[in-house]
């Protein structure tokens, strides 16, 4: 993993804007110069949603040890997603918290200070571009009373994805207010199961990750 380490040292400073971790004087100067300008400044005690990006490598117990940050805080996780990444060897955490701005910075500092973390970030919703997908699962029998649930489907740009005797699954990808929208449409009719995903995100500046490995591999 060297090669990965080095390649998001090359990359932290190029996104000095979004990682805590993104000068060369280090983490806790970094931290305390944020928070010190957010104290001067009168941060804004405005809770927000954050996505927070957490890549590491993939070893097991990491996701206890992630969680156990937000635990102590006794913070409540929104969404949580867990995936490869762009590299084969790097796994990525996609978490959503409600928090205000000085609490988040801290909770990335913490997360970027573990061993087998490589670097975390945190974004707002209006840097990233992020879908979660929702199932509806409802009886069969409301396709028989004319074509009223077929009209909400295609309102809602949402999909049939299986058809049994008994029910229907619908799927519907978007975010939380699309999926939730739906829902709500759905419930006149009945619905036997509803579940949704956590949230997955893309951010929009951020070069892809493979392309740092490649950059940095070539130079060493």
């Amino acid at each position: 993993m060297r090669v990965a380490h080095n390649a998001w040292e090359h990359a932290s400073t190029i996104l000095s804007r979004t990682c805590v971790r993104a000068t060369p004087e280090g983490p806790s100067k970094t931290v305390a110069k944020r928070i010190s300008k957010a104290k001067k400044d009168k941060m804004s005690t405005e809770i927000n949603n954050y996505t927070i990006t957490v890549f590491t490598e993939d070893q097991a117990g990491l996701l206890s040890r992630v969680v156990g940050i937000f635990n102590r805080r006794n913070l409540n996780i929104s969404s949580l997603t867990t995936s490869q990444s762009s590299d084969p060897t790097v796994h990525r955490f996609t978490i959503v918290v409600e928090v205000t701005e000085e609490v988040v910075i801290k909770l990335v500092a913490q997360l970027d200070k573990q061993v087998d973390v490589l670097k975390a970030f945190f974004y707002e919703d209006s840097e990233i571009v992020h879908q979660e997908i929702a199932l509806y699962k409802v009886p069969v029998s409301v396709f028989s009373n004319g074509s009223e649930v077929e009209q909400l489907i295609r309102k809602h740009n949402a999909r049939v994805l299986l058809i049994e005797p008994e029910y229907v699954v619908i799927e519907k990808t978007g975010h939380e207010q699309e999926t939730n929208a739906l829902l709500d449409d759905l419930r006149q009719f009945g619905i036997y199961e509803f579940v949704r995903s956590g949230r997955v995100a893309v951010v929009k500046p951020m070069e892809r990750l493979n392309n740092y490995l490649a950059t940095v591999a070539r130079k060493v």
